[in-house]
């Protein structure tokens, strides 16, 4: 397990800003809390495939690249960029993604239709949900005094 703490870390009022990063390796899920209260846990599946880079989500739209395989991808290396954003580097070689603030916590707020947006794109291309992707992991329970039921 890897934590970084961010600190000083600048950001438009809108954008929640991290309070800390969590690398879990066994599970390989990247725990992020912001300070609005919200935590995730992220996939490194999920943070590959739906990496912001040009490699990935191509130079305009259309132009995006499925990724398969990616089921067992780790991450190997997660550096700071400024006060707004990690590179991670994946374990299939990929590293040029920057996810800012903003980025992750889009993601982490819409992971549960990212993963139903990958899958359908998975089995329109001919791949079964098993060919390459992990199963979720479970959510955290909601901030806030949330129940905890998941819906």
């Amino acid at each position: 397990m890897v934590t970084m703490m961010t600190t000083d870390s600048k950001s438009t009022p809108a954008t929640p800003i991290p309070t800390g990063l969590t690398l879990h390796r066994a599970s390989r899920t990247l725990e992020i809390g912001f300070d609005d209260g919200q935590t995730f846990l992220l996939p490194f599946e999920l943070l590959r495939v739906y990496s912001p880079s040009a490699e990935v989500r191509g130079h305009g739209p259309g132009q995006e690249v499925l990724q398969t395989g990616k089921r067992d991808v780790t991450l190997t290396a997660l550096e700071p960029v400024g006060n707004y954003a990690v590179q991670p580097a994946f374990s299939d070689g990929h590293y040029t993604g920057l996810y800012t603030w903003d980025y992750l916590y889009n993601l982490g707020a819409n992971q549960q239709q990212l993963w139903q947006d990958y899958l359908q794109r998975l089995r329109a291309a001919g791949y079964t949900e098993d060919s390459g992707r992990a199963p979720q992991p479970e959510a955290p329970a909601p901030a806030g005094g949330g129940c905890g039921h998941k819906h």
